[in-house]
């Protein structure tokens, strides 16, 4: 119970530390945000500072930080390092820069911002990748409630399953097409507290059950603690972690609040706070689910995070309640990230093709595709969906560190830039690493040489990318990084 109190201090300090540190470097300023500038009464609404953090909290979090946390725990207390210097480190200055260079470029989509600041070629890579990614974060976060819902409402959970995913995606249609305040601004801050709610509450309850189901410290095995050591905590557990300490998914939300707010110098208590607070809720769940389940072994016996070890922990440490919450926090607010996963998927195709969104007749072509491709999807395994979420979530993670990055040195000075370029490279190994390993990709890590291999490969991208990166910045004869952006004129 040491570590936990420690790693959550951690955490605390390094909001109030780091993130003013983090601040104070990209120095937020007095000019018109785009809500302010040109409001359009669909997507670009103003909304108010306490709103927008529940909205953000809410957008962010879903199943992340609750299912990956416990699926990540099964690595051990290792676990809890990652969750807490990832946040503090790289998923805050992720979420900051992203949310905030979207404010600075007119709520700009993350793939307008990576083709501003990386180049045409990565603006269309990611243009793709992201709107993948969306569509499949829809998906996961359609198919996890509708299961649970299954599970707790009807007998036959496979045609249960089929008739709360249609009732779940006809929420998604709406979400998608009304006005940002008249749905999601309405319901997300109560969901939002619900999730605070239910960490807290799971929270009280292993600790007030730490006698019988301890929870486990750094120093009682800092070591990798899954029981099939085939599987290594270097790529896998910083993949299967994801959102609780550092995720790309969030670079396509932080744009949706960002076209929402009135003043740049909410930002740092908005974007980086609810990554704090989305850290909070991971290191919770790790601990709950090792001490719940008395160790590793009995939490991957359970299948780690999924809908069935969540409501059992509920329902375990706080019974009847538990299960209140569980049906909140497993159903409601991951269908309150997939809402605006699909939301997002519309903004970023609006932006690459320069559609205009204030009529809903040009908002029904894009959101309607979205949908029944998302559809379709939800027949496919929902783990093999999840694993490719998983990657090509830290990948888009990694882009996007790069772009601000390159912002921080080309409009700060050049070392500014290190803040965002260490988490940069660190992602690039971690994510490189994994696409060689892992079995739906390059599948390498079936033999010790190949896992050897993909750790080498991995670091070998990561140097390349920096030494990239290093040039750009030092080297004007590489054409350096640009000019500074322009400050608009009050």
């Amino acid at each position: 119970m040491i570590s936990f109190f420690l790693a959550l201090a951690l955490l605390i300090i390094g909001y109030l530390t780091y993130g003013k540190f983090v601040e104070s470097v990209f120095h937020p300023d007095d000019r018109r945000t785009p809500c302010v500038a040109h409001p359009d009464g669909v997507d670009y609404v103003e909304i108010k500072p306490w709103r927008a953090f529940l909205i953000q909290l809410l957008n962010i979090a879903g199943l992340g930080p609750i299912f990956g946390a416990l699926s990540g725990a099964i690595w051990g207390p290792s676990v809890y390092l990652w969750i807490v210097f990832g946040t503090i480190f790289a998923g805050g200055v992720h979420d900051f820069l992203t949310g905030m260079l979207s404010m600075r470029n007119d709520g700009a989509s993350v793939s307008e911002l990576t083709g501003k600041y990386l180049g045409p070629v990565m603006k269309n890579v990611m243009r793709v990748f992201s709107v993948i990614l969306l569509v499949m974060v829809g998906v996961v976060f359609m198919v996890g409630p509708a299961g649970l819902l299954a599970k707790m409402f009807t007998p036959n959970n496979a045609k249960g399953t089929a008739i709360f995913t249609v009732i779940v995606l006809i929420y998604y249609f709406l979400a998608t097409l009304l006005p940002i305040d008249k749905l999601i601004g309405k319901i997300y801050p109560v969901f939002g507290i619900c999730l605070i709610i239910m960490a807290l509450g799971i929270a009280g309850g292993t600790i007030a059950n730490n006698g019988t189901r301890p929870m486990i410290e750094l120093w009682d095995g800092f070591y990798n603690m899954y029981p099939d050591k085939a599987k290594p905590i270097w790529p896998l557990m910083f993949i299967t972690v994801a959102c609780g300490a550092i995720s790309g998914f969030h670079a396509t939300q932080s744009p949706l609040i960002a076209r929402c707010l009135t003043s740049e110098k909410q930002g740092r208590k908005i974007f980086y706070g609810a990554m704090v607070a989305e850290g909070i809720i991971a290191l919770i769940w790790a601990s709950a689910g090792i001490a719940f389940y008395n160790g590793t072994a009995g939490l991957l016996a359970a299948k780690g995070g999924n809908s069935a070890s969540v409501y059992e922990i509920s329902t375990g440490l706080l019974g009847k309640f538990g299960g209140i919450l569980a049906l909140l926090g497993v159903v409601a607010c991951p269908i309150t990230s997939g809402d605006t996963a699909f939301r997002s998927a519309r903004l970023t195709i609006a932006d690459w093709f320069k559609i205009d969104q204030t009529s809903i007749k040009k908002r029904l072509p894009l959101a309607i595709p979205l949908l029944g491709v998302g559809y379709l999807i939800s027949f496919m395994d929902y783990n093999v969906v999840w694993r490719y979420f998983s990657w090509s979530n830290q990948t888009l993670a990694m882009i996007a560190l790069w772009a601000g990055a390159t912002y921080l040195a080309r409009n700060v000075k050049p070392n500014a830039g290190f803040m965002a370029a260490v988490p940069a490279a660190f992602m690039s190994a971690v994510s490189i690493t994994y696409l060689c390993y892992a079995p739906e990709c390059f599948n390498m890590g079936t033999s010790a040489g190949g896992t050897k291999a993909s750790y080498v490969i991995g670091i070998i991208g990561a140097v390349v990318f920096t030494v990239i990166y290093l040039a750009k910045v030092y080297f004007p004869a590489t054409k350096g990084i640009g000019p500074k952006d322009e400050v608009p004129k009050e």
